[in-house]
């Protein structure tokens, strides 16, 4: 299987590139300075690296990266500084992923092709009737209005539940929202849910290497992919997602 990274330079983006790699999947992925992946995976024999900025693509361009791509997976977020979170562009993520669903439209492929998108866990399904505390619901009032990458990350999640919708032929998605991201070595083991456990001001954690292989696992593994296609699963470490009750 052939699928096609997008933010794969990212702290998480890498790490599910390897894990598709450690699978024996053929990986396609978009950067602007392939000198910065690591070593152990630059030469792949299975990536294929295109040097580009993905909302500079035209749309035949795209159209032609992302044909025979069975999957397609994206990672992409804004740069934690003063440019990346407050300059241009303002809806990386929303736009790349309308871009990308044209693009696997415009091929017309027989079967459907998977999108994960990793999203936020700030981020509200809006099929479900999901709780969301008063104060959690002023917080993200202002994230809204001063924190433009959170009103992105809502637009490209919407872009897949109200555009894309739950029957399109083309593209079945899942947009996967991780708790707190964290930093570890090993994978280890996780817990998904339909909707969070926790409110953002105390949330659990997820380590990005168990998120690249819980999106891997959605890739690969089709009895998992059914369990979540059109949802919004969210991941926490095993252990994170409630707070514990000391007695």
């Amino acid at each position: 299987m052939t699928i096609l990274v997008v933010g794969a330079s990212g702290a998480t983006g890498i790490r599910l590139v390897e894990e598709l790699l450690n699978r024996e999947q053929y990986v396609k992925i978009f950067v602007r300075s392939p000198e910065n992946l690591p070593n152990k995976i630059r030469n792949h024999e299975r990536l294929t690296t295109i040097t580009a900025s993905i909302l500079e693509l035209s749309d035949e361009e795209m159209k032609q990266h992302i044909a025979g791509c069975k999957a397609v997976a994206s990672c992409l977020g804004h740069n934690l500084t003063f440019k990346g979170i407050f300059g241009k562009p303002r809806r990386l993520v929303t736009e790349a992923t309308r871009s990308l669903c044209i693009a696997i439209k415009a091929n017309k492929s027989e079967v459907s092709t998977k999108f994960v998108l990793m999203n936020t866990v700030a981020n509200r399904n809006r099929d479900l009737n999901e709780p969301v505390p008063f104060i959690q619901k002023c917080i993200i009032v202002l994230l809204r209005l001063f924190l433009p990458p959170h009103p992105d990350n809502e637009k490209a999640a919407e872009y897949l539940r109200i555009a894309v919708g739950q029957k399109d032929n083309a593209i079945e998605w899942t947009a996967v929202r991780p708790s707190t991201l964290i930093d570890e070595e090993n994978i280890s083991e996780i817990e998904v849910y339909s909707s969070p456990t926790r409110s953002i001001l105390n949330d659990g954690q997820i380590s990005r290497i168990n998120v690249g292989h819980f999106m891997a696992d959605l890739i690969t593994n089709n009895d998992i992919w059914n369990m979540w296609k059109g949802q919004m699963p969210v991941i926490y470490n095993k252990g994170t997602a409630f707070i514990t009750q000391i007695k």
